[in-house]
């Protein structure tokens, strides 16, 4: 039942709020529920779509034991470069490449200093939350980066087909290569091996030095990708963007089931999770609810969920002693 629990409950959850929100629109507020439009819900799947994807990378470094507080920067760092990279005239897919390599090569970084030099994950990527923003911020001297080309807006704004948007279909496509990952390929395994127990990872022959590694680098390149959508969004380059996202980001995995001492999570928990998020900031604007109320709220969900995944270990760890 306690398994059945934690894994159906962000379901749940999601589905709770769904139903309330256009209730209370109706009851409270006396006007047609606008939650329920089409519009509004491709709205969420937009505004959801930069937290999903690289909370989706995230999933696979907190399964493996792992943390990243940097994302938020990697993409302010990424949508300046990758918005550069537009200007001087060498296309929009190229610069989207530049902006996904850029956020690899940070995220390579960030692994690395947490495997060879031995430093705890949220000591480094604490310090290079700073490091990739000041350097976002001195490359562009605080100023947003202007004059992309019209089409740089074409990877937010477009619409597949005329109904799904082109962020959309970029979550389900990542969420199938992670899942698949995570389920079926080797780095996926050894991912919720390595969280479980790293050390009987070593001792069964699993390089974890290198796993580790390549986590935070596709955690980095989704981060990039991120960036890339959020110049897209405003068709400039913010060294600001994503400030803040890290929260976010962390929060929709362990929402979504994930735990912070490693060795769970899934992609759908996560995606339920960043929708969670996601429907609770839509449906408080919708409600007029003070921002605010909002970030109260919000806070508390987070809280009550990691409470939630510490008794879950707890009550495990009591019954196999």
């Amino acid at each position: 039942m306690q398994d059945w629990l934690k894994r159906f409950l962000p379901f749940i959850s999601l589905l709770v709020l769904c139903a309330l929100i256009p209730l209370c629109e109706y009851f409270v507020l006396g006007q047609d529920p606008k939650f329920i439009t089409a519009g509004n819900l491709a709205a969420i799947a937009r505004q959801t779509a930069v937290i999903t994807i690289m909370a989706m990378g995230m999933t696979m470094v907190m399964v493996s034991g792992g943390i990243d507080l940097s994302v938020g920067s990697i993409i302010g760092l990424t949508a300046v470069v990758g918005a550069m990279s537009m200007v001087t005239g060498i296309g929009v897919l190229p610069g989207i490449a530049v902006a996904v390599a850029v956020g690899a090569l940070c995220g390579m970084l960030n692994g690395t200093a947490v495997t060879r030099l031995k430093i705890p994950a949220f000591i480094v990527t604490l310090g290079a939350m700073g490091i990739y923003r000041g350097i976002g911020l001195y490359v562009s001297n605080g100023n947003a980066v202007v004059g992309l080309p019209e089409s740089a807006g074409y990877l937010a704004e477009r619409t597949l087909f005329g109904l799904i948007p082109v962020p959309l279909v970029l979550v389900i496509f990542i969420a199938l290569v992670v899942h698949f990952t995570l389920s079926r390929m080797r780095l996926g395994r050894y991912c919720y091996a390595m969280g479980s127990n790293i050390e009987a990872a070593r001792y069964a022959g699993i390089n974890v030095w290198r796993y580790q590694i390549a986590y935070y680098t596709i955690l980095g390149a989704l981060s990039g990708l991120a960036g890339a959508i959020e110049t897209s969004r405003t068709v400039t380059g913010q060294p600001n963007a994503g400030e803040g996202y890290e929260l976010n980001v962390i929060a929709s995995v362990v929402i979504g089931g994930g735990s912070l001492n490693g060795g769970q999570g899934t992609v759908v928990g996560t995606i339920i999770g960043s929708l969670i998020m996601g429907v609770l900031a839509n449906g408080g604007n919708l409600l007029q609810i003070s921002p605010f109320i909002q970030k109260i709220v919000i806070g508390a969900v987070i809280v009550l969920a990691v409470t939630f995944d510490e008794f879950q270990r707890r009550r495990l760890e009591q019954a196999e002693g």
